[in-house]
């Protein structure tokens, strides 16, 4: 399978069908559709991801028919949630959001693939940690992020299962980012 990975562009179309990707995505995992307060970074991706200078959005396309199959942002941390005031900065901590991956391109790499991109991003804009949260009823969130170099700094043991992962960044080029690769695996 020849997989490209782009970062999200200032065109409509290509916003809108990333859009779309993303709530499939979210109906299927959570159940749910668009919740104002949890998504307004998918609403103005160009205030969250493309105006930023050290936030991106990223998508993987099957190159044979250049149809969307896995996506992950990156952006400054900009959450207020109370027990990290001190702990990171928009400046020197990045956050993942929104890695999602086609229930038939899983277990092939595909996923950190994405974070190797995101966090070679992250590590060229000089941020010091990345940070995410990921929710403990998605089958394997939290041993794809433990794989990833992420540890749990909080369970949050709320109604959402919640957990708080962050990772340092290791200061060095991680993996060139490449516009595209091909698996071992045909599908």
């Amino acid at each position: 399978m020849n997989v490209v990975i782009k970062p999200l562009e200032n065109d409509l179309h290509f916003i809108e069908n990333v859009q779309k990707f993303l709530f499939n995505q979210i109906q299927k995992e959570f159940g749910w559709g668009y919740v104002p307060e949890w998504h307004q970074d998918i609403i103005k991706m160009n205030k969250y991801y493309i105006n930023p200078k050290n936030n991106n959005f990223f998508v993987a396309f099957n190159a044979k028919n250049d149809e969307i199959i896995a996506t992950i942002g990156l952006r400054g941390y900009d959450k207020n949630f109370e027990e990290f005031t001190n702990k990171y900065t928009k400046d020197k901590t990045a956050s993942i959001w929104r890695l999602f991956v086609l229930d038939e391109y899983r277990r092939c790499g595909l996923a950190s693939k994405m974070f190797n991109v995101a966090e070679n991003f992250a590590n060229s804009c000089g941020y010091d940690d990345i940070y995410l949260h990921t929710h403990k009823t998605l089958n394997g969130a939290l041993e794809f992020w433990s794989k990833m170099g992420f540890v749990v700094i909080r369970d949050s043991c709320d109604e959402l299962e919640t957990v708080h992962m962050d990772k340092k960044i290791n200061g060095f080029e991680i993996d060139a980012i490449h516009s595209s690769f091909n698996y071992a695996v045909e599908f």
